[in-house]
């Protein structure tokens, strides 16, 4: 009502009802994410025990779901201690270096259509440049977190972090870069739109580009050496206590949300669904499933070794994705050769018939890669005796 009345007084308040609108939806969005990483946090630790038969927490309120909440009064009620050694200025911004970045993502996503209308805090015309740009922000963090706590554990786990976040960037942005081709736009609101069909079916292989990178970015199983507690106590966190450790887990558990919603948008159709529920409520689903999947990989997947972790980012992603975009962009030039475009996007039957020729590709191209770059097993030679084992015990 407040903002109704400035915008009633005339454009000369024009720009205070827009700054207190952005710091209104800032202000929703940041809580909001809070409150759904605190849920997330108890609903991977109870869907982790499901596939470990066991419990998970079950104490605190129904199905303890309380929790979370526990957890964040038992961090901020402990000491929060620094290193005499540590780069004070450094040890204390690199948490919030790493949690900024995750929730400015948020800025630029459609979640879809509330009371008619759209559904999102900025509709950048280059929002998935934003994303990229924004994401990159973390490998310096990592590196802060490390190189501030003046631990020899702590930095050479951020520095680990620091070369496989740069590395895993690179097949992340290739997949983008198919998604780019198909949807003729940056902004986030055309991508969605130009999703006739989603583009998981039309691009399988970007699709699984993207997401094993998003993976490797939030350093989640079986990517996670960059915290790997028989080797490296905690990584980069080792030293972090109190209220500051607080921020970096708020971070690393909103990083699946965030991702769920940036997979949503790009591969699954955003907020596109039946019309008997609004696009925001369709959205909700999607990254449901999305952080299910997420879930399903930690539990189920063992954690690689950082030469494996490497190598598979510059040996099989960067391949493939590479590979994905020269067949994305052949398609796209038939398609304008045979007038299979409307108004710069392609047709639905069109990318019906690439659904088609897609999956069956990627599935032959795994396959060769499977066998190319990966490992023979492993076979135990036969045990050869030794002629000693057969002397004749005593003598003439």
């Amino acid at each position: 009502v407040i903002l109704i009345e400035l915008i009633g007084f005339g454009e000369s308040f024009g720009w205070l009802a827009t700054l207190l609108a952005g710091i209104s939806i800032s202000f929703l969005i940041i809580n909001v994410m809070v409150m759904a990483t605190a849920f997330y946090t108890w609903f991977e630790r109870r869907m982790i025990a499901r596939f470990q038969v066991r419990r998970g927490p079950n104490r605190n309120g129904p199905f303890g779901m309380l929790q979370p909440f526990a957890d964040v009064l038992k961090l901020i009620m402990k000491e929060d201690t620094i290193p005499d050694e540590a780069d004070k200025p450094v040890f204390t911004l690199a948490p919030i270096a790493l949690l900024a970045p995750t929730l400015m993502i948020m800025i630029v996503i459609p979640f879809g259509t509330f009371i008619n209308k759209d559904a999102f805090l900025s509709n950048l015309n280059i929002g998935i440049l934003f994303i990229v740009g924004v994401t990159s922000v973390n490998s310096i963090a990592i590196f802060m977190a490390g190189w501030g706590s003046r631990n020899k554990y702590a930095i050479l786990g951020s520095m680990r972090g620091a070369a496989m976040l740069i590395s895993y960037e690179i097949p992340m942005a290739l997949g983008i870069t198919s998604v780019l081709i198909l949807s003729g736009s940056l902004a986030m609101t055309e991508i969605v739109r130009s999703q006739s069909v989603w583009f998981i079916l039309v691009m399988p292989m970007g699709f699984f580009v993207f997401m094993a990178a998003s993976t490797a970015e939030m350093s989640r199983t079986p990517f996670d050496q960059i915290e790997a507690e028989s080797e490296l106590g905690s990584g980069y966190n080792t030293e972090y206590s109190g209220i500051k450790f607080a921020v970096l887990f708020l971070a690393e558990f909103m990083a699946p949300i965030v991702t769920a919603a940036v997979v949503t948008t790009l591969f699954l159709g955003g907020s596109q669904g039946f019309d008997f529920l609004p696009g925001g409520i369709w959205f909700a689903l999607k990254m449901f499933i999305v952080i299910f999947v997420l879930l399903w990989f930690r539990s189920t997947w063992p954690r690689l070794r950082i030469d494996q972790i490497m190598g598979f980012a510059w040996k099989t992603l960067f391949g493939l994705g590479l590979f994905n975009i020269f067949l994305v962009a052949v398609e796209f030039m038939l398609a304008r050769e045979f007038n299979q475009t409307n108004n710069g996007s392609l047709t639905t039957d069109y990318m019906l018939i690439m659904s088609a020729v897609n999956w069956i590709i990627t599935i032959a191209v795994i396959l060769i890669m499977a066998n190319v770059v990966g490992r023979k097993k492993y076979t135990r030679p036969e045990p050869t005796p030794s002629p000693l084992a057969n002397m004749g015990i005593g003598g003439n």
